[in-house]
């Protein structure tokens, strides 16, 4: 039996899918089935007797496959950045220095928004010993966490590290409002611990 021509299945498939069961499909299915067809017409006329035809065919098959690989990364990148905001992260998911933490800081007091500048103060701290090695680069780490870390690298600032983390979580998660006492602790901490040399092990 000779199979139908391109037409004739373009015809058979029209009618295929004005039958009434296919008006409720749901949405995935229907993307999944004009992927499908989209890809089969493709390959119909790739494997025609026009040789342009055939390659342009090709080209585009290369282009669906660089898209749909394109879009799986994104879709990755974008849920690792989903995990590293979790709730109780230090860095809340951003990127910056510990300088650009501090200038921040700085700002934020210089405005009266003291929750927020003990927030960044801190972020500055974490920051600054990521940097120096004197904890590790966590994703998802919160201030406890960095506390107690730095607190072992840190033996002499372990109480202070401690309170820090409690006045960054009261801020933060507490609703408690952020005082100016409470950033010039973190202020003169991050000073201290700047000019910090980690105890030998």
């Amino acid at each position: 039996m000779t199979p139908p021509g391109r037409e004739e299945a373009q015809r058979r498939a029209a009618e295929e899918l004005a039958r009434p069961e296919y008006a409720d499909e749901p949405l995935p299915d229907r993307l999944w089935r004009m992927l499908q067809q989209f890809l089969g017409d493709l390959t119909d006329f790739k494997t025609g007797d026009n040789p342009v035809g055939a390659v342009l065919a090709a080209v585009l098959l290369v282009l669906v496959v660089v898209v749909a690989v394109a879009a799986m990364v994104w879709l990755s990148r974008r849920s690792a950045r989903t995990r590293t905001a979790a709730p109780g992260d230090l860095f809340g998911g951003r990127a910056m220095t510990a300088a650009e933490h501090r200038l921040a800081a700085e700002r934020l007091a210089g405005e009266g928004r003291w929750a927020e500048a003990v927030q960044e103060r801190l972020r500055a701290i974490a920051r600054d010993l990521q940097d120096r090695a004197l904890v590790d680069s966590l994703p998802g780490r919160t201030a406890d966490e960095l506390a107690a870390e730095a607190g072992r690298s840190l033996p002499a600032f372990a109480g202070e590290l401690a309170a820090a983390a409690r006045a960054f979580d009261d801020v933060a998660y507490g609703g408690v409002p952020g005082t100016p006492e409470a950033y010039a602790m973190l202020r003169e901490l991050d000073e201290r611990l700047r000019a910090a040399r980690p105890v030998a092990p």
